[in-house]
């Protein structure tokens, strides 16, 4: 009998270790329709003048085409004209690059971050249950919000938009 469960531990352990490959923390099933790639377009409309359609250019941009943040900003009460005068998408990406970037930073993250999972693929039931391992993987680069809540309180830094004192010690 105890030969009986060593060779059936034995062959848990086994069959737990094996690999799937890249390590997968957060199990969310790829073949589900993604919901949020679907974005409506706003009514087509005849324009009263052909001449005042702007020019087709790549990446430009259509009439019809969905502007969440105009019209959200209009729907408060706000003149929509003044997002589109102030920033655009280009001055941007020059403002956030002022300082140089790092031409293949997605790629560098990519790869940082499954060399960082492939140190902590988790434990054996873990990985044989298909158990998230996500939150143990990145819990040292987390940020413990109470504690910085209560640094910034004790150095005297206002926090109006946090709760107010008392409320969220722990």
């Amino acid at each position: 009998m105890k030969q009986a469960i060593f060779a059936f531990g034995i062959m848990v352990c086994a069959l737990g270790a094996c690999s799937r490959g890249e390590p997968d923390l957060i199990t969310i099933k790829s073949d589900t329709p993604d919901e949020f790639a679907i974005v409506p377009t706003k009514p087509l409309q005849q324009p009263e003048d052909f001449a005042s359609l702007p020019q087709p250019a790549p990446g430009g941009r259509n009439l019809v085409d969905p502007t969440p943040e105009a019209d959200a900003f209009a729907a408060l009460g706000g003149n929509a004209g003044v997002l589109t005068r102030r920033w655009t998408e280009g001055a941007l990406v020059i403002y956030t690059g002022r300082y140089g970037v790092t031409p293949n930073i997605r790629g560098e993250l990519a790869a940082s971050d499954l060399a960082l999972r492939q140190r902590r693929p988790g434990r054996i039931l873990e990985r044989a249950f298909d158990v998230t391992t996500y939150y143990r993987a990145y819990r040292d680069q987390s940020l413990d919000q109470h504690l910085e809540l209560k640094r910034f309180r004790a150095s005297g830094v206002r926090t109006v938009a946090a709760p107010p004192e008392g409320s969220v010690e722990r």
